[in-house]
């Protein structure tokens, strides 16, 4: 088996505040978009983020939970703390809700979004190779 991650889903209460909010908001181009179920964006090479209108996703793998912070976080890698702040301010103005970034003990520098159904997204500078390695 290949190790390679394709998709990543996310099950959203709302479709059309997700789209608002990644489409409208943070100026993502849409690879599916089927209105009231279903939002897929190219966030890579070979990986799609998909957002799954939260009825549809039942539908098919079963009830899901909700409340309380996800046990999981995604990363946007950037290259410089200043676009970090940058990408902070707009997922602020697209409605999200945002900390405020700071220098980590890992030695990075990052910061928190939040989208409308709670997901968390790191915006962070990794000085390391790894990191490095994460950059287009």
């Amino acid at each position: 088996m290949d190790q390679r991650l394709s998709l990543v889903t996310l099950v959203v209460t709302d479709l059309d505040r997700s789209r608002a909010f990644y489409i409208d908001g943070l100026g993502w181009t849409a690879e599916v978009d089927v209105p009231g179920e279903v939002l897929m964006i190219r966030v890579g090479e070979r990986l799609l983020l998909s957002l799954w209108q939260r009825e549809h996703a039942e539908a098919e793998i079963g009830p899901v939970s909700a409340g309380g912070a996800p046990p999981l976080t995604l990363a946007h890698n950037v290259t410089e703390p200043a676009q970090v702040d940058a990408v902070l301010e707009l997922a602020a103005a697209a409605g999200g809700q945002v900390g405020t970034a700071s220098w980590r003990t890992w030695g990075g520098y990052s910061g928190y979004a939040v989208d409308p159904d709670g997901f968390r997204w790191e915006i962070a500078v990794n000085p390391t190779a790894l990191g490095e390695s994460l950059l287009p």
